[in-house]
């Protein structure tokens, strides 16, 4: 299992939202490509890198993040406001994969042909939900779609690489959420879990669920659990 630390971007510094709110914002630092470079020598897996700006739409750090990729040597995903052809394409440039999540359940047909002219395996689908229902707009609009229905329809259509967070959990540091994940990663995809860890032996009950991997946030940089203890368990 991939252990995954979250550099979530917010005018330009490292930041933690409580279930996506950007009035409850810890600030963690101003320069997310020491703190890209300190996870990794810290033995991260891979990053996962949030533009927040991009996500509400209120401005962009994706010059920033495309030198962030220029000081790492290990894989990296790129998330937040990735919503048309065009910034998928130029993020693809530079970053190994991209997530997607509002275009996916707003116009799956552009994310299938982004799937064939990229690979399925570079865009991974952000399956955001609030205790089993998908949100999409940064998590501000509900939607009426399960996530069971939303990832088993997806799978069908040939996309494998999925993050699944239960809103309602992240920054809240009260355990992931094992009861869906446990469901979901019985389908033979590859599943990141996101949202809640809070201790090392949250990390021990994702990997029981067979996930491909687990996203550190508030915990990491709450220094409630390192990416070496991490390590260990996955």
């Amino acid at each position: 299992m991939k252990i995954i630390p979250a550099i979530d971007i917010m005018n330009g510094q490292v930041v933690r939202l409580v279930q996506g709110r950007p009035e409850n914002k810890t600030i963690y630092g101003n320069n997310p490509i020491e703190t890209a470079i300190k996870w990794e020598k810290q033995g991260a897996d891979m990053l996962h890198i949030v533009d927040l700006d991009a996500t509400l739409q209120r401005g962009s750090n994706l010059s920033l993040i495309e030198k962030i990729f220029k000081e790492i040597t290990i894989p990296a995903q790129v998330a937040g406001g990735l919503r048309n052809e065009e910034i998928i394409s130029s993020t693809l440039d530079f970053a190994d994969r991209v997530v997607i999540g509002t275009l996916a359940f707003k116009n799956i047909e552009l994310v299938k042909k982004l799937a064939s002219k990229f690979g399925n395996e570079n865009l991974v689908i952000s399956a955001d939900h609030n205790n089993g229902i998908i949100v999409v707009n940064g998590w501000t609009q509900k939607t009426e779609v399960l996530l069971s229905d939303a990832i088993k329809e997806l799978a069908n259509d040939g996309f494998t690489e999925f993050l699944v967070t239960n809103v309602s959990r992240d920054g809240m540091l009260q355990g992931p959420d094992l009861e869906n994940l446990n469901m979901l990663c019985k389908q033979n995809l590859n599943i990141i879990a996101s949202g809640g860890i809070s201790k090392p032996s949250d990390v021990s009950d994702v990997k029981k669920c067979n996930a491909y991997g687990v996203i550190l946030g508030k915990a990491l940089y709450d220094k409630k659990i390192t990416i070496e203890e991490a390590k260990k368990l996955a």
